[in-house]
């Protein structure tokens, strides 16, 4: 299932750079977007739907996250990251259904994602996102908390400069659960 979701990735990668190479954008000379976005700082707020494999059996269950980022100019040269984000998860958690059972995880996290551009492209950057934050599991007879931790690559195709779509992988791990994948797309707003 997880090379499957691999070669999603990458077709969704694939498809996104050729559409912006046929839209005939491309970096100015002497110049690339990465040097166009060090002028100034700017916010982002993020809504995405995926899916993750975690239960018994790879069955996809529901994975919602919703959140804000916001990029400072200073932290453009850091190698790990130059956007803060702060984001809120659910997931379901249960043995049956999709959207919701009562047994689910909610995380709230803090984050730094790094976004960098793509060569002959400007309607697509990539980007890599490390978070750490507490997932709360519900359903039980008492609710656990646990440490998250999550790590994720992703392209955004930009639609122009205020609206954009995210497409990502992310590995997670919450402490007492072993590692497992999403899959997400998300629309995000900028300005």
């Amino acid at each position: 299932m997880k090379s499957a979701i691999a070669r999603t990735f990458v077709l969704i990668f694939s498809l996104a750079i050729n559409a912006g190479l046929a839209s005939g954008e491309t970096a100015p000379p002497g110049g690339s977007q990465q040097a166009a976005d060090e002028e100034g700082t700017s916010t982002d707020f993020f809504v995405m739907f995926g899916s993750d494999f975690v239960r018994p059996g790879l069955l996809p269950r529901a994975n919602y996250n919703i959140g804000l980022g916001h990029t400072f100019a200073f932290l453009k040269k850091d190698p790990i990251g130059d956007e803060i984000t702060f984001a809120y998860t659910y997931e379901n958690g249960g043995g049956y259904g999709f959207l919701h059972t009562p047994y689910g995880s909610h995380t709230e996290t803090l984050g730094v994602m790094k976004n960098f551009g793509l060569p002959k492209t400007k309607c697509v950057t990539g980007y890599t996102w490390i978070m750490g934050g507490i997932t709360t599991m519900t359903g039980y007879p008492a609710v656990l908390n646990r440490f998250y931790d999550g790590e994720a690559l992703g392209l955004i195709v930009h639609f122009n400069e205020h609206d954009s779509v995210w497409i990502q992988e992310m590995y997670n791990k919450i402490v007492t659960v072993p590692w497992y994948t999403t899959a997400s797309i998300g629309y995000t707003r900028s300005w």
